[in-house]
């Protein structure tokens, strides 16, 4: 996922098929064809969503669980039964999608020291479409912190979830801790995803098209990543 040194430029004449821009997303990502940007390579796209129905899995077991409320989610994977059977092992494949997904993204995902205000009152600035800053790479501050959160969330959900699923093997207070531990985390992921989804969708129309065909509009990244969009096309006029 490395930057490239100069800007990478595919017409639409050098891929044969019904749209080039796909193509060349399943193998690569961060280059120029026609008038798209490759945001998102095939394989970055199969980690995130790996990890999202992989999240939303364990949600849909966990919910029955959790509360009688929900009881009726069990029935769509044959009852009660099956899902405390099922939901431990879709909260580890969970947990190791997420690995792999921090594996591959890691190093785009470090903090810069510019980015650190994202920590206060710049992330309100943002969600009020305030944020006018011209110096915003690949990803943003919020998207930074959205991604280590997920990290360490997926950390507090296996190991209070380790407990849960043995709890014999620990102490009476790692146990209470655990079942704690459990809940909020959930809740404080459930809402951020809640989040994550509308910020990928409704409130930044063209963003969801990155995490499915892979590719997004040059306005598009001029409006949202500015550095990003200079990087990619290396000083090239903002499109109109």
């Amino acid at each position: 996922m490395s930057t490239p040194s100069r800007p990478v430029v595919i017409t639409d004449q050098a891929v044969t098929g019904a749209d080039p821009a796909v193509q060349i997303a399943s193998r690569t990502e961060d280059v120029l064809v026609g008038q798209e940007i490759v945001r998102h390579s095939l394989s970055a796209r199969v980690m995130h969503w790996s990890v999202s129905i992989l999240f939303v899995a364990s949600l849909l077991t966990g919910m029955p669980i959790w509360t009688p409320v929900f009881g009726w989610m069990a029935n769509l994977f044959g009852g009660l039964h099956v899902c405390r059977w099922l939901h431990p092992w879709l909260g580890v494949g969970f947990f190791v999608a997420t690995l792999v997904m921090i594996a591959h993204w890691w190093q785009r995902m470090l903090i810069e020291r510019s980015e650190r205000s994202w920590f206060g009152r710049r992330m309100v600035t943002y969600m009020r479409y305030e944020d006018t800053d011209e110096d915003v790479g690949k990803y943003n501050g919020g998207q930074k912190i959205f991604f280590w959160a997920s990290g360490l969330g997926a950390i507090g959900l296996l190991v209070s979830g380790i407990i849960m699923w043995l709890p014999m093997r620990f102490q009476e207070w790692a146990r209470e801790t655990a079942y704690i531990l459990h809940d909020v985390t959930f809740i404080f992921f459930a809402v951020a995803v809640i989040g994550h989804v509308y910020l990928g969708t409704a409130a930044e129309p063209g963003t969801f098209r990155s995490m499915t065909r892979g590719t997004v509009t040059k306005p598009w990244a001029r409006l949202h990543h500015p550095r990003w969009y200079r990087e990619v096309t290396r000083g090239e006029s903002a499109p109109k």
